[in-house]
Parts: structure tokens; sequence; C-alpha cells
């Protein structure tokens, strides 16, 4: 597949962002070409065109089958798998929020509950250091309630729903200014 300057920039700086993110590079420019794609792709014609090792592109397939974010397709007289990456913003938003939740959210939160119960039993800590791990607790119950309650909603009405950010924020005020 041939890449124009374009789609070339755009690759090489989501591989940028996602080892920013604490993704593989190859992983991220894999995705990215997929998603760029407007056919499905082989894995020898993704290796060849961001001149990857096609070791590393299987790994890389299987790793983006796994977060949910690329699927295989098969084509008529091909025996090769072929992939696709989701096309829809919101559903790509949606998956990497919730693999990355599950991944990483879920244990922490489950850590810091049992940190919480062992805490009442715990002579040694002190009072404030108590204070703190429990408003760390609060804020992450409090963040994943809010994404459980907004998680489903369409994409429209979430879009809807940030375009307001900025009028709700005036609304309730900041912390320097009064509410209206």
């Amino acid at each position: 597949m041939q890449l124009s300057p374009t789609m070339q920039k755009y690759i090489l700086h989501w591989g940028e962002m996602g080892t920013r993110w604490g993704v593989n590079r190859t992983v991220s420019q894999i995705h990215a070409l997929l998603f760029l794609a407007n056919r499905p792709l082989h894995a020898e014609e993704i290796s060849e065109t961001l001149g990857v090792a096609r070791s590393n592109v299987s790994t890389s397939l299987k790793e983006l089958q796994g977060w949910g974010l690329v699927k295989i397709q098969h084509l008529p007289q091909d025996r090769r798998d072929h992939f696709v990456a989701h096309q829809e913003v919101w559903d790509i938003f949606r998956t990497v929020l919730e693999e990355r939740k599950r991944r990483e959210l879920d244990p922490t939160l489950s850590v810091l509950r049992e940190c919480s119960l062992e805490a009442e039993n715990d002579p040694e800590l002190e009072t404030a250091t108590r204070e703190k791990m429990d408003r760390v607790l609060v804020f992450l119950e409090m963040l994943m309630q809010a994404y459980a309650d907004f998680k489903h909603l369409p994409p429209q009405t979430l879009q809807r729903f940030l375009k307001m950010g900025g009028k709700v924020a005036k609304l309730f005020g900041s912390d320097d200014t009064p509410a209206l």
C-alpha cells in the first residue's frame, strides 16, 4: 500500500502518541494504518507498508485483536487473514477506555479497597495518611461511577454533553468564582 505524506505523518504521530500512552509504537502505527486504510490489509502488506518485521506485525495484530480494536476479515479466493480496524471513532474510544479501565483501574480499585479495610486495623498508620488513601479511593470510585453512568449513552448524546462542557462549568462556577 502506498502511503501519502499526510498518511505517513498521521501514522508516525499515532505511534509516538501510543508510546506516551504506554502502548507499543508498532502496535499504534498498525492501528493507525488499518484505521486509515479503505480496505482490509494482510500482514505482509502491513509489514511492507510500515517497514516492520513480519513477526512484529503478527504480535502487534494479536495485541490489537486482544484490545478489540482490530478484527480478521476473510476475502474470497485469498487464504490469508486480512485485518480491519473499527472505523467509528466513538467505538474506538469506548473500547480503549473500557480496556484501560479493566486492565488498570479495576485492579487499582481492588487494591485501594483492600488497603482501606486493612487500614482500619493498622496501628502504625497515621490518621492523615489513611485520610489521603481514602480520598484517592473515593475519587476513583466516583470517577468509575460517572463512567458507568455515561458509557452506554449514544455518541450523539455524548457529543451534546461534551459541547455543553463550558456552559456547565460556567453554571457551576469554578473554585475562584461564585456560582450564578
